[in-house]
């Protein structure tokens, strides 16, 4: 199959060609139906297909036919990740309670999406209730990383990132409480995003807006190129009336790709895991292609990132993992279900009162200093994660980090995750993050454009 084919046109261009009545909607869905059923059988992202994708594609190209209001994203073909709730199709959240489960309603996300024109192809894998830095779960199974069948795509948006990578869908939605969007675009070659918390709705995502992780989770696209990043991002975001932390905030101009005089700090080694060689050159060729481009780049590691990582850990655990508990034992499966035989868990006691009312006051004196300190700031450049995508069953051994990542949960800043280099032998895909000041996407997403331009962004996995 040539690198041309319709299965791999970026977003933008499918609604371009789409609306410009150059390519069909049913072309295009055709075309990631028949790229799923190729890869599929080996990857393992795509866990259910909407069986009335062709159909909606053929209203599709009736209503342009006659005249009809397009949407931005009108007959564009997609996915979504099975911890985002879709009305009429099963959603497990990777749970095998839930097996059977079919909602009966769009999460805010899915319904924002089909109105926007959007056409679901299915659900892609994720583990349960998404607490996992690998994509495996009791439902589906285990899903493969499609440059090296031996490796994970990461966790938890890994079905996610390893379709949109192969060219089975052409974007995704994954769900970024502890780097859960940004590892598995970096191991999977992609583009992703965590927006500003706050930016867009979790009703109808599992785990929810509701509790302690509340203010560490958001939703956003995964994509093959950063410009369909900004092209999904506007359509999901906004007040729902329902999630009570979405905030009534502009969203800024996304198609910026000026970065001259932008206020860049870059780090490539946090002093908390040390990167490979291969991760530290992505970051400098990344740094190299903002300055070249006009950005001023001064070299420091922001104050206060172990405390912030060490705060962010304590919280995900606060309450001895009561809060999964609650989730899995509520769906209905058996007692810890994938988690009892994986041993992605590590053991944790709750907090007693006072101990958690003063971690969460640690957590907003941090969030407060970084805010502080990002003054000054434009954009961070560093790594995404310290290495590449690891084996499968590796997620836990001492070495592994992500340390980079998690703490942006924590302080709430946008970040945008692209590929910026390979490892040494060029089989594996090593992506750079861009973190931004709150609400500015439109500086993070223009930095990644940049860096995707030096590097070539995306390439075609083998598979």
């Amino acid at each position: 199959m040539d690198d041309d084919a319709l299965c791999f046109q970026p977003a933008a261009d499918l609604a371009r060609r789409i609306r410009a009545g150059d390519v069909s909607s049913a072309e295009a869905v055709d075309a990631c139906l028949a790229r799923i059923e190729e890869v599929n059988a080996a990857l393992n992202a795509v866990v259910r297909l909407a069986p009335d994708a062709r159909g909606r594609a053929r209203a599709a190209d009736e209503a342009f036919a006659h005249g009809e209001p397009l949407g931005p994203l009108h007959g564009v073909p997609f996915t979504l990740k099975d911890s985002i709730d879709t009305a009429g199709l099963v959603t497990t959240a990777g749970t095998v309670g839930w097996r059977d489960r079919v909602p009966s309603r769009d999460a805010t996300v899915a319904a924002r999406l089909r109105a926007a024109g959007a056409i679901l192809l299915g659900k892609t894998n994720t583990p349960e209730f998404t607490w996992s830095d690998e994509t495996d779960n009791d439902v589906y199974g285990r899903t493969n990383n499609p440059y090296d069948l031996e490796r994970t795509p990461g966790g938890s948006s890994g079905g996610p990132g390893a379709i949109v990578a192969a060219g089975g869908s052409p974007f995704d939605i994954g769900s970024d409480t502890g780097d859960s969007i940004r590892q598995p675009a970096h191991v999977c070659g992609i583009a992703g995003i965590k927006p500003t918390s706050g930016r867009v709705p979790r009703t109808g995502h599992w785990p929810d807006y509701r509790g302690i992780l509340g203010p560490l989770t958001q939703l956003g696209p995964m994509a093959r190129r950063v410009d369909d990043l900004a092209l999904v991002l506007p359509v999901i975001a906004g007040p729902d009336g329902e999630d009570p932390q979405v905030a009534p905030v502009a969203m800024p101009d996304l198609e910026r790709r000026d970065v001259r005089g932008l206020r860049v700090v870059a780090f490539a080694d946090n002093g908390i895991r040390t990167p490979t060689p291969a991760t530290a050159s992505a970051v400098e060729a990344a740094v190299s292609a903002l300055a070249e481009a006009g950005a001023v780049v001064r070299r420091e590691v922001p104050p206060g990132l172990p405390a912030a990582w060490q705060v962010w850990d304590a919280m995900i655990r606060a309450d001895g993992w009561a809060w999964l508990q609650r989730l899995i034992a509520g769906a209905g499966t058996p007692g810890m279900g994938s988690y009892d035989t994986r041993g992605w868990l590590s053991p944790a006691t709750a907090l007693p009162g006072p101990e958690l009312t003063a971690l969460l006051e640690r957590a907003d004196a941090i969030r407060a200093a970084f805010r502080r300190w990002m003054a000054d700031v434009d954009v961070i450049v560093c790594p995404a994660m310290p290495q590449a995508a690891i084996r499968h069953g590796e997620s836990n051994a001492d070495w592994f980090g992500d340390t980079y990542s998690d703490v942006h949960n924590l302080t709430g800043l946008p970040a945008v995750v692209v590929r910026g280099g390979s490892t040494e032998d060029g089989r594996l895909p090593i992506g750079v993050q861009l973190v931004a000041a709150p609400w500015r996407e439109d500086l993070a997403l223009a930095a990644a454009r940049q860096v995707e331009a030096a590097s070539g962004g995306w390439r075609r996995p083998p598979i």
